[in-house]
């Protein structure tokens, strides 16, 4: 008890810091802390669905605008490059952040399909995620940046998307499934009322 009463103080005292220098703090899964000058600060919870992607450093850039585009389309994605602190344990933050992913989204291109490394052990992680939801719910979305052939395991029980030759066409098939998907996941108000 503690050591989490501990850990509590540390985290309090790095987001009181990060407003009293007027920056806003994050934490991931939870919220972001805004510095406000009324009230000290605002918090507002987590409310937009998590997309983690995942890609080979091979396509860095396309990876990173994907992230920009669903940033901008009101989601709140995860990316390594993105989210990961100096230091911090990253199998683990990837790990934790994969498990309380909304969405997993592959990047599969001609590069990464071939690929030894983290990101084939990040899909085998995602798949075994998936046995653990409901199966009527989406949850990995895979996507394609090139003309690549993707593994027979996601191929023979998932459909992808294709973000090529028009990356806005895929793009908003890939906003459109995830936004259907977040809203259907929604409980209804009465059940909320109860």
């Amino acid at each position: 008890m503690t050591k989490c009463c501990d850990s509590c103080r540390q985290v309090a005292r790095i987001v009181l810091r990060g407003l009293r220098e007027g920056k806003t703090v994050e934490i991931d899964g939870l919220g972001i802390f805004y510095p406000d000058v009324r009230r000290g600060f605002r918090f507002e919870p987590r409310a937009l669905p998590q997309v983690f992607i995942a890609y080979g450093r091979e396509d860095e850039h396309l990876a990173v605008r994907l992230y920009e585009d669903l940033n901008r389309a009101g989601f709140n994605p995860w990316m390594d490059l993105r989210k990961l602190l100096p230091g911090q344990n990253w199998p683990r933050a990837i790990e934790a952040a994969i498990d309380g992913a909304d969405f997993f989204v592959p990047c599969f291109s001609g590069r990464s399909v071939r690929k030894k490394g983290g990101f084939q052990s990040e899909i085998r992680y995602a798949l075994d995620c998936a046995r653990q939801v409901p199966l009527d719910e989406i949850y990995i979305v895979p996507v394609r940046l090139d003309e690549c052939v993707v593994p027979r395991t996601i191929q023979h029980e998932l459909h992808y998307i294709d973000l090529f030759p028009d990356w806005d066409r895929g793009m908003e098939q890939l906003l459109t499934m995830l936004r259907l998907e977040a809203e259907r996941r929604r409980p209804a108000p009465e059940l909320l009322a109860h």
